[in-house]
């Protein structure tokens, strides 16, 4: 009976860790549109509005949902203060910090980091090109994503079930 209910267990968290994985794979092309949705609200604040960064930011974190709206919530909140590091060093941090909660990856973020050293301290239009150009590559990224995502997925839960089956048999 403690071995059925041994190898029961082992079956129900291999489960979970193959289904915890194809949840990974399914939500970083997720998160990717959620940045471009709020970097294409961007875009509109500073083309159209005219909104200064920290508000305009702020307004980006009330949109999108978390894990995405605490990077840009963080920043807002940093660049209020008004005091100490630039804007890029704000927005360097915040990525560093807010990072491990999202599923994206390295490309995206090396694009929300280049795009961080150009806000604040350029012209309109360059931040506006900067804006479209850090689009233009998650959106090539969500693209690539998408593929990770319908080649992986469903391997990651059946590996998850194979895997604790696997390790029940060798067990028993």
């Amino acid at each position: 009976m403690i071995r059925f209910a041994g190898a029961m267990l082992v079956l129900l968290a291999g489960t979970l860790i193959g289904y915890a994985q194809a949840a990974r794979f399914a939500a970083r092309p997720r998160q990717i549109r959620q940045l471009i949705h709020a970097l294409q609200r961007l875009e509109t604040e500073i083309q159209y509005g005219q909104t200064p960064l920290p508000e305009a930011l702020a307004r980006l974190a009330g949109v999108v949902p978390e894990p995405v709206s605490g990077l840009f919530a963080n920043i807002a909140g940093q660049l209020e203060q008004r005091a100490g590091p630039t804007v890029r060093e704000i927005w360097e941090r915040a990525i560093a910090g807010g990072w491990s909660r999202t599923a994206m990856k390295t490309p995206e973020r090396e694009a929300l980091a280049r795009l961080g050293a150009t806000l604040g301290g350029s012209g309109r239009e360059d931040q506006l090109k900067h804006v479209r150009l850090a689009m233009l590559q998650l959106q090539a990224e969500e693209t690539a994503a998408r593929e990770e995502q319908q080649r992986y997925e469903k391997m990651s839960r059946s590996l998850g079930v194979l895997g604790a089956a696997l390790v029940v048999i060798v067990l028993l």
